[in-house]
Parts: structure tokens; C-alpha cells; sequence
């Protein structure tokens, strides 16, 4: 049974005071019932610098696994294999999402690492494209949502909000839009009631596709600022981190709030874009590895979202995984 959306009335300390040692966190406590807003505020602190991330095991793991002998997997596994990446749970799958998640959270918290998940379960997901799917109503969508928030547990976590589920709205009408965006904002409450200590980023498409300014306004739509921690760009595209990052400050400085913070994806933009390419274009590498020290205060991490070696749909099904293209974007 999901439980109403409600202003988050629980508390963990900063998350930067969670920093015990370099990569080693301590639990987040509960919060007690006279803890006001101010306190819930210190919950969404933005990640330390020496924040470590969690390489989880996926498909380009399996691979550099069963091909001890191809030529292209010392390169794949030196270059892509090891850098922490993005764990997508895009598979409906209501009985187990729980257990899912958990399997990641668990394995970070062990490892004293933050382990960065993408929720990508949106009903009309991609609007029909290549990565179509979802949940198939909005009450399961939350119900979802709310089960997937159970395995998160209490140490700090990174959640990527249903990645084009701002940017790409052309085929909702006003009313699909709404249910879409509240939708968006009742997963964050969840997503906050149950683990404090996660951080959740809205979508902000990318530095090539809308204007700060609109993109600004369609977030303040989605209740960014009552329900998020913070915005991400540039999820599964190839822009320059600069770009991006000029980008995210001027979405920020149009949202207004001082305590939002941004990351970005840099998994393939090491060679930027090829033009308005955005389907497996060629000649691209990947970017700079994944770090919570940008040296930009308002950019919480640069992140290997996108899966390097996974497709967007035109040179295979998309969310496969293609050494060839693994290769390339490796530098081979």
C-alpha cells in the first residue's frame, strides 16, 4: 500500500558529517518527532568531495569475465570496467525491486562507497523511442517507487530521477503532464520519507536541448524545489563537461535556490558531441571518470550514468551491451 505523499518529518545528519574516514560512512540516524524542516534540510546536504562510488558489477563486467582471450579486453576492463557506474533498474519487475536495490545498497555500504542508481520506470517512458516501457499506470508507478525506495536503507545514496522524463514531454498532453510531474514529486517524497540520506536529482536534459530558462520553469513544474536535492544533465549524451557545467549553473541560478546542487554525466563526452547525434554516433570516448571533487561547489559529482558500451538503440536494441562500441569509446 503506498503511503501519502507528506513533508519529510525525518533527519539524518549532514550528509558531509557522515564522512567518517575517506569512503567509510556512518548510518543515518532517525529523526525524532520534534525535528523541524531546518533539520530535514541537513538530511540533503551535498556529498562530500571524498566521496567514493560504487562499481556494482554489470554487464561490461560479465563480459571482460567470460572473454579472457579477446584482444579489446584489457583496454575495455582498464578503462570502463573499473570506474564506479550507475546501477538502471528499468525492468518492472514489482516483486523484487526491493531485494534489487538492496543487493546494490548493501554491497556500497559494505565496500563504505555511495552506490548511484537510476530509477527509469516512468509510465510512457522515452515517449514510445527505443527505450520504451514503464509502469503500467501511476499507481503502480508509485507503488513501484515506494518499493523501491525500501532497499535503499539508510546510508547516502545518489537516485537519478527518471532520466528524459522532463525534457521529453512532447507527446503529453496538459493533462498526461501533471499526472507525470506529480508523479515525479511523490516519488522523491518516498524516496526521501524512506532514506534520509538520499540524494535525488531531477532531470534537466542536456546543454543542447533546452534553454536554462525553460528548463527552469519545467522543474519548478515538477516540484524540484520542494521534492529534489538537485538537478542532473547530460544522461546518456555526449556534451562537454564544460558546456554541461555552465548549463547547470544557469538552470540553478534560474530555480533560485541556494541548497540545489547539480551532476553530471561524463561517461561519453570525452570526445564531445558529433553534432545532434545522439543515437551511438561513432568517434566518440569516454569522459572523466567519476569524482564528488569537481572543484565546482554547485556540481555535486560528475557520474558515469549511462553505461559506456551500452546502446542507444541504433546500432542494437538499447541498454545492450557492445564490445565494439565499448572499445571505441574506451580509445581503441
Amino acid at each position: 500500500m503506498r503511503t501519502p505523499r507528506a513533508v519529510l518529518s525525518v533527519v539524518a545528519a549532514a550528509l558531509g558529517g557522515l564522512l567518517l574516514t575517506a569512503g567509510q560512512f556512518a548510518p543515518a540516524q532517525a529523526a525524532g518527532p520534534t525535528d523541524t524542516a531546518d533539520a530535514a534540510d541537513a538530511a540533503a546536504a551535498e556529498l562530500p568531495d571524498t566521496a567514493v562510488f560504487h562499481n556494482y558489477p554489470a554487464n561490461v563486467h560479465r563480459w571482460v569475465a567470460d572473454n579472457p582471450n579477446d584482444s579489446r579486453r584489457p583496454l575495455i576492463e582498464q578503462r570502463i570496467a573499473s570506474q564506479p557506474q550507475a546501477v538502471w533498474f528499468s525492468a518492472y519487475r514489482p516483486a523484487t525491486v526491493t531485494q534489487d536495490v538492496a543487493e546494490v545498497t548493501s554491497a556500497a555500504t559494505a565496500a563504505g562507497e555511495v552506490p548511484v542508481l537510476v530509477s527509469y520506470m516512468i509510465p510512457n517512458r522515452d515517449c514510445g523511442g527505443a527505450s520504451a516501457g514503464g509502469a503500467p499506470t501511476f499507481a503502480a508507478y508509485l507503488d513501484w517507487a515506494e518499493d523501491f525506495a525500501a532497499g535503499l536503507g539508510g546510508a547516502p545514496s545518489v537516485v537519478i530521477l527518471e532520466p528524459d522524463s522532463l525534457a521529453l514531454t512532447t507527446c503529453l498532453n496538459p493533462t498526461q503532464r501533471a499526472e507525470r510531474f506529480n508523479a515525479l514529486a511523490d516519488a522523491a517524497d518516498l524516496i526521501h520519507a524512506a532514506s534520509p540520506a538520499a540524494r535525488v536529482y531531477f532531470d534537466a536534459g542536456h546543454s543542447g536541448w533546452h534553454s536554462p530558462a525553460t528548463m527552469a520553469a519545467t522543474l519548478r513544474e515538477a516540484g524540484v524545489l520542494e521534492s529534489g536535492d538537485g538537478i542532473y544533465s547530460n544522461v546518456s549524451n555526449y556534451h562537454t563537461t564544460a558546456n554541461e557545467s555552465a548549463f547547470a549553473r544557469a538552470v540553478l541560478a534560474q530555480l533560485g535556490d541556494p541548497d540545489l546542487r547539480a551532476v553530471i554525466d561524463t561517461s561519453r563526452n570525452g570526445n564531445g558531441p558529433l553534432g545532434s547525434e545522439w543515437c551511438d554516433p561513432p568517434g566518440r570516448l569516454v569522459g572523466q571518470n567519476p569524482t564528488a571533487a569537481t572543484g565546482d561547489n554547485l556540481i555535486d559529482a560528475y557520474l558515469w550514468i549511462k553505461l559506456p558500451g551500452e546502446l542507444d538503440g541504433c546500432d542494437g536494441p538499447a541498454g545492450s551491451f557492445s564490445p565494439a562500441k565499448a572499445y571505441e569509446l574506451a580509445g581503441g
